[in-house]
C-alpha cells in the first residue's frame, strides 16, 4: 500500500507542476509568436536558396570544366581543329544578324 502524503507534500508537488506547466507554456508561446515562425521560415528559405546555389555551381562548374576540356589540351594548349571551326561559326552568325538587322533598318 502507498504512503499517504502530508498536504505539503500535495502543495509542493503542485507548485512544481504550476513552474513546469508556465515553462511549457512560455515555450509554446515562443514557438508560435509571429516573429519565430517568420524567422523560422526565413530560414529555411535561406537554407534552400544556399542549397540550391551550391548545386548550380557545381553543376555550372562541371560544364564549364567540360566545354574547357574539349578545346584545350591536358597542357593548356588551345585545341586548333575544335577552335577554329568553332570560332568560324561564331564569326558566321555574328555576320548574319548583323546582316538581318541592317536589312531592317533599311
Amino acid at each position: 500500500m502507498s504512503e499517504a502524503r502530508t498536504p505539503a507534500q500535495i502543495e509542493a508537488d503542485i507548485v512544481r507542476r504550476r513552474e513546469q506547466l508556465a515553462v511549457t507554456l512560455d515555450e509554446i508561446g515562443v514557438r508560435v509568436h509571429p516573429k519565430t515562425i517568420i524567422g523560422d521560415a526565413k530560414a529555411r528559405v535561406a537554407s534552400t536558396v544556399d542549397e540550391t546555389a551550391g548545386r548550380a555551381f557545381v553543376t555550372v562548374n562541371r560544364v564549364v570544366t567540360d566545354v574547357r576540356a574539349r578545346f584545350v589540351s591536358e597542357d593548356g594548349a588551345p585545341r586548333l581543329e575544335r577552335v577554329v571551326p568553332v570560332a568560324l561559326l561564331a564569326v558566321g552568325v555574328v555576320g548574319l544578324l548583323a546582316l538581318s538587322a541592317r536589312r531592317r533598318r533599311d
